[in-house]
């Protein structure tokens, strides 16, 4: 990998969260595809890491999870019967979970949309939240997802009894806008209190729903109808964690006085990419 300047570093991740694609970063900046991919590579590891330690301990009081789609190389129905049983290629799944107050992103994790990996998602989870006991006058955390079916399992695999959890399921009918892209309309909607005493009317994925659209945003790789797509796993899970490490502790969110890591009590003031990148050398 060519050495880049420290300005040059900051240019090329600047252009990366900010939605570019790694070609469109090459035709810009005249830096090589593969220096700038290798860098996105080194930096987004480090921000997995870095992430990984900073999000423990925390008070968090209504987590709202979803899935979003992408692939990797290929999409699912084109792989051939060989690519087919390698779970790094075809249909890949980010889970995010997104906190209704602070909006900080405590966990993520991306791979197949199954059993197992719905389970090592809300695991991951647990393991990043302070559980108060029962008689604690705080009260549990609450957990909100829409109705994929290893929801429940894994959340009660997860948490035990020491969180209220609930589904909501969307039902959606075809537009009568033109076009084969048009949004689909809102029919009807279900809310259902799995555990805990909850009221039906909190249970709510709408706040992590729109996140999605700054993900699709910010996030060329996972942007639809476009080139961007990852080619490797690695490289997919590298690009989102630059991306969530920027948004928690740089990105000065519209309904918070700061950014997300602010409002959890994790950063006191909003952090620049240099004070990021420096963070992550330390």
């Amino acid at each position: 990998m060519r050495q880049l300047s420290r300005e040059q570093q900051l240019i090329v991740l600047n252009m990366l969260v900010e939605g570019c694609s790694l070609r469109s970063i090459t035709r810009l900046t005249r830096i090589h595809r593969t220096t700038v991919m290798n860098l996105m590579v080194k930096v987004g590891q480090k921000c997995r890491e870095f992430l990984d330690g900073k999000m423990r301990n925390l008070s968090l009081n209504h987590l709202e999870c979803d899935e979003i789609w992408t692939f990797c190389r290929k999409k699912q129905r084109k792989l051939s019967g060989a690519e087919k049983d390698n779970p790094k290629l075809g249909d890949q799944y980010l889970y995010v979970a997104l906190d209704l107050e602070t909006k900080l992103i405590p966990s993520f994790v991306i791979g197949k949309r199954n059993k197992e990996v719905t389970e090592m998602f809300m695991q991951d989870l647990a393991e990043r939240l302070v559980i108060p006991p029962a008689w604690h006058p705080r009260p549990q955390p609450q957990i909100s997802t829409d109705g994929w079916q290893a929801y429940p399992d894994a959340v009660d695999n997860a948490f035990g009894g020491s969180a209220s959890y609930g589904q909501i399921i969307k039902d959606f009918e075809a537009s009568d806008q033109p076009g084969r892209y048009a949004p689909p309309d809102l029919v009807t909607t279900l809310r259902r209190v799995i555990q805990g005493n909850i009221d039906k009317k909190s249970i709510c994925t709408s706040h992590v729903e729109r996140h999605n659209l700054s993900i699709r945003t910010f996030l060329r790789r996972f942007t639809r109808l476009a080139l961007g797509f990852s080619k490797k796993l690695e490289n997919l899970i590298a690009c989102t964690s630059l991306y969530i490490a920027y948004y928690d502790f740089c990105w000065l969110h519209g309904s918070l006085a700061g950014t997300p890591a602010m409002a959890a009590g994790l950063a006191g003031h909003p952090w620049s990419l240099r004070e990021l990148i420096e963070k992550l050398e330390q």
